[in-house]
Parts: structure tokens; sequence; C-alpha cells
């Protein structure tokens, strides 16, 4: 049996060829007609009145916290359960990430715990939509509006998901994305911004620029030291496929959640729980596993079956740097980071034939 991958790019050459020919005839691989419409249309696909396009997450991340002035002695509130830029982009800005506990079912920041967190000194909360699930959003933008802080939406897996009829993009006060190979949109690399003010839309497209708007004499403007984390054009061409068929894309996955979910619950198998009015886009699938096994010992007996997998996310406050730094080990996060497996999920996967290889695992 060939090996069952954990992820395979809704992408291929044929795809982007004719395009990527265009570009390369013209020459023009930066700041291209592709790279416009492509923000143009994350813009208005999440609903949200400004997109800017970046080179990663974690640079989009680190950029929204230099908007909202984040320095040495501030605290970002950022959600537990997560990979590691969430907090480092704070680490690296001298402010203190102050790590709140998720829900065990939904995986996502719970409430309370955040407000009880929540101090003089919170400049931002990051909330993570884990994997992909954005359930329970726009309750922790409600708390972030009644104490006037910023919300940052770390929608890096959740292109694609919603709460209440609003999709990821338009709920948070900054939002940003993915576009790893992992995502629903992959571009190799690269991250998106999305906001609905028209000041900070200013600004992120000066600093992502270099710093320059407008011309002085036959050269740029420089008003302002910037940096260049622009997506080129060739990775915009990549997006905007994607893009244009994400919705049925999101519709598939779904249905091989289903498949799997039947399968695996009466085996002892949680799934993540999905909120009331929330579509998730299935970024990735993931379930706790069976008390009574290990989830590493599974990881590695599916591989021997030739099934990729790999654990969930981290528990970023037991982490070897934040753990010796901060001493803050969240419970309910640590034992999601113990007792989750991410499992293959992507069109044409024989949900059947990884099962079955679960239940051989598990006799």
């Amino acid at each position: 049996m060939e090996q069952i991958r954990l992820m395979k790019p809704d992408i291929s050459f044929a795809d982007v060829e004719s395009d990527f020919r265009h570009v390369f005839g013209s020459g023009i691989f930066t700041r291209g007609e592709n790279v416009e419409a492509f923000r143009r249309e994350v813009a208005a696909y999440t609903g949200a009145r400004y997109a800017v396009l970046t080179t990663s997450a974690t640079t989009a991340l680190w950029v929204c916290l230099r908007l909202l002035g984040v320095k040495h002695g501030d605290e970002v509130a950022v959600a537990d359960f997560s990979f590691p830029a969430t907090a480092n982009v704070v680490e690296d800005l001298g402010a203190k990430p102050i790590f709140v506990d998720v829900s065990l079912d939904t995986f996502n920041m719970m409430p309370d715990d955040l407000e009880r967190k929540i101090s003089r000194r919170t400049k931002a909360v990051i909330f993570v939509d884990a994997l992909g699930n954005p359930s329970g959003v726009t309750e922790i933008k409600a708390i972030c509006d009644r104490y006037r802080i910023p919300l940052i939406d770390d929608a890096a897996c959740a292109m694609g998901s919603s709460e209440n009829g609003r999709r990821c993009g338009s709920i948070a006060d900054l939002t940003c994305f993915s576009f790893h190979p992992r995502k629903l949109i992959s571009t190799g690399e690269g991250g998106a911004i999305t906001t609905d003010r028209d000041d900070w839309a200013e600004w992120l497209e000066t600093k992502l620029f270099h710093g320059a708007k407008g011309l002085k004499g036959m050269g740029l403007d420089f008003i302002e030291y910037g940096y260049n984390f622009r997506l080129p054009e060739l990775q915009a061409i990549m997006g905007r496929k994607q893009l244009a068929r994400i919705e049925q894309n999101v519709d598939e996955r779904n249905i091989i959640r289903a498949e799997y979910t039947g399968c695996l619950n009466s085996l002892g198998f949680v799934s993540q729980r999905i909120g009331k009015n929330v579509r998730h886009n299935v970024q990735s699938l993931v379930f706790r596993v069976p008390e009574s096994y290990e989830r590493d010992r599974l990881i590695g007996a599916l591989k021997i079956r030739n099934v990729e997998s790999t654990i969930g996310t981290y528990c970023l406050s037991a982490t070897t740097y934040y753990k010796r730094r901060y001493n803050c080990e969240q419970p309910n996060s640590s034992l999601l980071n113990s007792t989750t497996i991410t499992l293959p999920c992507y069109r044409g996967l024989n949900v059947q034939y990884v099962t079955s290889a679960i239940k051989s695992a598990l006799e």
C-alpha cells in the first residue's frame, strides 16, 4: 500500500502553468497584477474592508503587534494551544506572553481564564482558531471590546471558517492567515492580514513596502522605515487558484470528518467540538485518543502501517523555553498536547483504510 500522507495541497502545476509562463515572460515577479488581485479577493472573501499580503503568518502577527505599539513591559494574552509562533512574536518584542488555557472540547481560549489574566499591562489578546476551529472567537471579541483591548485573531489555520455567519478575517480587529503547505490555501510560504480600519490598513501598506508612500521626484518617498514582507507574484497566482474553490474544499473535508467520526467514536476517540453556528474548514482533523492508549505509540503504529499522522499541536507554556522562562504550564493545554492526534484529511483519501489501520494498531 502506498503511503497515505498527512496532507496534500489542493493545487497542481497544471493549475498554474499558463499563468506562471505569463509571469516569466513579463519578468514581473513582484507587485504584479496577481498580487493586487489576490489581496482584493482575500478581503472580499473574508468580508474585511482591507487585506495585505505577507511572507508568512508569523511576520503578519509580528507586524500587527508592532502596529499596536507592543513593547518591553507590556503583556499580550495568547491562547496556549498553538504553534510557538503565536508566543514567539510577543517575546521577540520584549513583551510578556500571558498563556491562557483552552477548552478540552473546542481546544480554544477559555473566556473565564482570559478575564482572570487581563491586567492593566495587557496590550492585546491573540485568539487562536485551533486547527481551523473558530468556536468562541465572537465571545472573546466581546470581552476585548469591554476591556478596550485590541483582538488579534491568529487564523493561520482558519481561512474558510466562520462563526455566526461571519468569516474569520472579519470578526477580530486584526486577523492573520497562513498559506503554509499544511493550510487549505498553500503558496509554499505566505500570509495575509485583514482589518476594517483605514488608518491601520494605510500603516500596514506603507510599512510592508519599506516605508514608502508615493513619489519624491523620480523616486519613491520613504516617509517611514519599513520592511520587505511582501508575497511574490507566483505565490499570489497559487493562492488565487485555491481561494476560488475553497468552499468546495471545505465541504469535502467536512464529509471526510463525518466519516472518520462515525468510525472512531465507538473506539473511544473524541473529536474536536465545533460550536453552534460554526463552519469549520477542517484544516486539521484532530481527535483525542482513547485514555487507555498512548498517543505517541499510536503515531508510531500508524507509521508502520503506511499512514502518516502527527500530534495535534503544542502546549506553548510547556515547551522547554517557555517553561524554563515562566514556569506556568496550563493544565488543559498540557493534556491536549499529549493526547491529540492529527489524521490525514484531503480529497480522494481512503478513510476506511486509515480507520482500519487505527483499529489494527489498537489491538
